[in-house]
C-alpha cells in the first residue's frame, strides 16, 4: 500500500507543476485527496451493496462526486479509475468490453452526468 500512496503522491506532485498550479497547489492537492475519498466512498457502497450490474453507477457516481470537488478531484478521479481499468483489464482478465463499458461510465461521471443513468431497477435508495 505504500508503494500505490507514494506512485499517487508523485503523480500529484508532477501535475500540479506541470500544469503551473503552485500557486493554487494547496486546495488543488485537498480536492485530490477529498476526490480519492469519494472515489473510495463509492467503491465501499458498491461492495456493500454487492447488488447485480449495479457497478457501472457506482463508477459514475465516485467519478461525479470526485470531479464535483474541482480540478484536484477530477484528477484524482481519472487516475484511480485509469490504475483500476489498467488492472482490471490488463491483469485480472475481465475483458475489453467490461473495461470500455467502466471507462464510458467513468467518464459520463466526470464530465458531470447523473449517475443515475447507470442505476439498476431495484437498488436501494441509500445508495
Amino acid at each position: 500500500m505504500k508503494f500505490y500512496n507514494s506512485i499517487f503522491l508523485l503523480s500529484l506532485v508532477l501535475c500540479v507543476s506541470a500544469q503551473g498550479w503552485f500557486s493554487d497547489a494547496g486546495s488543488f492537492i485537498r480536492d485530490a485527496y477529498r476526490g480519492a475519498g469519494d472515489m473510495w466512498r463509492a467503491y465501499s457502497d458498491m461492495r456493500d451493496a454487492n447488488y447485480k450490474n449495479a457497478d457501472k453507477y457506482f463508477h459514475a457516481r465516485g467519478n461525479y462526486d470526485a470531479a464535483q470537488r474541482g480540478p484536484g478531484g477530477e484528477w484524482a478521479a481519472k487516475v484511480i479509475s485509469d490504475a483500476r481499468e489498467g488492472w482490471q483489464g490488463g491483469i485480472s482478465g475481465r475483458g475489453a468490453e467490461d473495461t470500455r463499458q467502466d471507462q464510458e461510465a467513468n467518464a459520463w461521471g466526470r464530465g458531470g452526468g447523473d449517475p443515475n443513468r447507470y442505476r439498476p431497477d431495484g437498488l436501494p435508495s441509500k445508495y
